[in-house]
């Protein structure tokens, strides 16, 4: 088996040199490398689940430095921590009940007196059960934390066996059950993970029919598979319609898309990114993809897809944003955790000969006259998006900020 570490270190270096290319490939391999850190790691008799918080968190915290505009990677890191503890207050909730059943068949024996007296006890111990989950929605506590916070009486039941040495066995082998059977939950939780995400496009492309009508016209910026296979469902369910794809420079994914969309018989036109306004009276639908979709609804998209965003408005065109739930992200723009943008190389705008022209050589400093920015991504508000639809269904940029907190913890925000 690998070492862990070494695959840490591995996957480092690929998100610092940005090997992986995409969200989706990201979010996967992230998943898994935390699924060998899970798998791997070591964790004590008491406060399991604290343990495996530990060791995800670790890891965690140096993927998402090595790569802090890549969100889909600190979003999978959160999603597995809220997996853990979700796992975890499970078997708590199942211990719990296990052991009032112990202590109602231990007082089918007891005297009329005794029954009142376990009554009570057992009221207590409800009592005790749910304060603790109150006080912790947010963080499941361990059984650890509710059997400390019950009485003494009730968190140890009184047992009436004389074989010492066999109760201390069954404690010991019901603890390393324990054990082995979080691990086995969250192991299988997070391939659950992977599977949603690697089947994301599947499930979004499935409610195409839906939203695309005959005849109509829809309008792309860039290139994301997500929309692609999208469209490509429509035709397959013999839908008719016309695609205009913006180019999207200054890399031209655009170009790509629309090769794509040919080879697989969509009617499609492609135009510059500045023809967008001139075009998009003609258009009855906007879909694009997003590179991360935040608490607020707001969209971190490529680069040119806030102008096209402000075009649809200006002429009531509806905005569709198609995201898998692995780039659903709880953190919100302002949040100083959040890298909304990063720069690209010059040399995507001009060649290095053209750029080497516009130096001052004569002031003997080498300093440029010409400055070239090449942002990586728009941030597109939540008032422009119409709908976003993910690999549960479609939703309003109001009820994303609800939707996403059923897939995080409020104490992983900050890993």
């Amino acid at each position: 088996m690998p070492d862990v570490q070494a695959l840490v270190n591995d996957f480092l270096i690929k998100l610092k040199k940005r090997k992986i290319e995409g969200s989706q490939a990201t979010a996967r391999q992230a998943a898994e490398l935390l699924r060998s850190v899970i798998s791997q790691q070591r964790v004590p008799y008491t406060n399991q689940a604290g343990a495996l918080i530990d060791a995800v968190r670790a890891v965690g915290e140096q993927l998402i430095v090595a790569n802090p505009v890549e969100v889909a990677v600190g979003n999978i890191v959160r999603r597995v921590l809220h997996i853990i503890r979700e796992e975890d207050l499970s078997l708590t909730t199942a211990a719990i009940a296990g052991l009032n059943l112990s202590a109602a068949s231990d007082g089918d024996d007891d005297d009329d007196d005794d029954d009142d007296c376990e009554r009570d006890e057992h009221t207590v111990l409800s009592a005790a059960a749910a304060a603790a989950a109150a006080r912790n929605a947010l963080r499941p506590p361990s059984l650890q934390t509710l059997l400390e916070d019950m009485p003494e009486s009730v968190a140890i039941p009184h047992t009436y066996s004389s074989g010492g040495d066999s109760e201390g066995k069954s404690k010991s082998a019901d603890k390393s059950s324990r054990t082995r059977r979080l691990k086995h939950d969250v192991i299988e939780a997070v391939n659950e993970l992977i599977q949603d995400i690697n089947t994301c496009h599947e499930q979004i492309a499935e409610q195409a029919v839906e939203h695309i009508h005959q005849n109509e016209v829809i309008l792309t910026l860039g290139s994301s598979k997500t929309v692609l296979e999208f469209l490509y469902a429509a035709k397959e369910k013999k839908r008719s319609f016309r695609v205009f794809v913006a180019e999207g420079a200054p890399r031209y994914q655009g170009h790509l898309l629309a090769k794509e969309l040919v080879t697989r018989g969509l009617n499609t036109t492609l135009i510059t990114d500045s023809a967008v306004f001139a075009m998009i009276s003609r258009v009855n639908m906007v879909i694009v993809g997003a590179h991360a979709v935040m608490a607020n609804g707001g969209v971190i998209a490529p680069v040119g897809l806030n102008m096209v965003a402000l075009a649809a408005q200006k002429h009531a065109v509806p905005f569709v944003v198609l995201a898998g739930s692995h780039k659903l992200c709880p953190l919100y723009p302002h949040n100083p955790e959040v890298l909304l943008n990063e720069l690209r190389s010059p040399s995507e705008l001009l060649d290095f000969g053209e750029f080497s022209d516009c130096l001052d050589f004569g002031s003997g400093t080498g300093s440029p006259l010409l400055h070239v920015v090449n942002p990586a991504f728009d941030y597109v508000p939540p008032k422009l998006v119409s709908l976003f639809i993910t690999d549960t269904g479609g939703h309003y940029p109001s009820y994303m900020y609800r939707l996403i907190a059923d897939y995080y913890s409020a104490d992983d925000l900050v890993v």
